[in-house]
């Protein structure tokens, strides 16, 4: 379970980002942050990762706190995918083995070379493991991505706005490939993604966040018109198609 609890921050006291932010994530389960640009969503990932240090709060997983934990320890149960990915020139195998530096400090042992193959296996990147990762389309190349950052075998994966860049064949593919890390092993993964019928497809928990809280959270079910408007301030109708959802905006709302 990760459980975030009471958490804020502020780049000055004055004006904290994060007001109080309380959420909780089973493991196995897909947890989508909705909200507008500035509603403190990245902040909240850097948190997780480490990258920030927040002012009160904690973040826990099965009870122990990330925030307390050494950049080791904390590597061992957070991975995380950028939106924004820079590669070395490095072959997809070496770049998905620096997933593993954590876990070794001169070379890496048998047992890292085989974690490594077995991702590759996985993710069916086998017949690129050789290429140079600048070389790859999109898609791949955020797939070398989710791939290095399961190299580090986590328990919890952040994603940071994962189809942004993507067409959208490849934003299938990325978010076919979290949600099958999700529900086939198990592990927890937590997602920013701005289009909210892609956020319904890929999610199986929503949090709504607005000026640094989260304003409601639950399944698809939590989707309606009033939500969505005071989230995002758009006019929006909820329609149901062969059982499942639809957001439709309104021309007036500039969607």
């Amino acid at each position: 379970m990760l459980e975030v609890r009471d958490l804020v921050f502020g780049y000055d006291r004055q004006n904290p980002v994060l007001k109080g932010v309380n959420l909780s994530l089973e493991e196995g389960r897909v947890g989508i942050l909705l909200g507008r640009n500035g509603a403190g969503k990245t902040t909240l990932f850097k948190i997780m990762t480490g990258v920030l240090k927040p002012d009160s709060g904690s973040i826990l997983y099965n009870g122990k706190d990330l925030l307390q934990m050494s950049r080791r320890e904390r590597a061992g149960i957070v991975a995380y995918v950028p939106q924004q990915i820079d590669f070395g020139a490095l072959t997809v195998y070496q770049t998905v083995l620096t997933g593993r530096v954590s876990y070794y400090t001169v070379k890496p042992s048998a047992s890292d070379l085989k974690v490594v193959e077995r991702i590759l296996s996985e993710m069916e990147l086998e017949d690129v493991s050789c290429r140079n990762v600048l070389e790859l389309s999109g898609g791949e190349r955020q797939k070398v991505a989710i791939a290095r950052a399961m190299a580090q075998e986590p328990k919890v994966l952040v994603f940071d706005e994962p189809t942004g860049n993507l067409d959208i064949a490849n934003e299938l593919l990325i978010i076919n490939e979290a949600k099958k890390i999700a529900h086939e092993k198990g592990i927890t993964v937590i997602s920013s993604i701005h289009d909210l019928n892609q956020a319904m497809y890929f999610g199986d928990v929503f949090f709504f966040m607005k000026d640094g809280e989260i304003k409601v959270s639950g399944g698809s079910g939590v989707f309606d018109e009033k939500i969505i408007n005071d989230i995002y301030g758009v006019a929006a109708r909820v329609v149901e198609s062969c059982g499942e959802k639809i957001i439709q905006y309104h021309k007036e709302s500039g969607k």
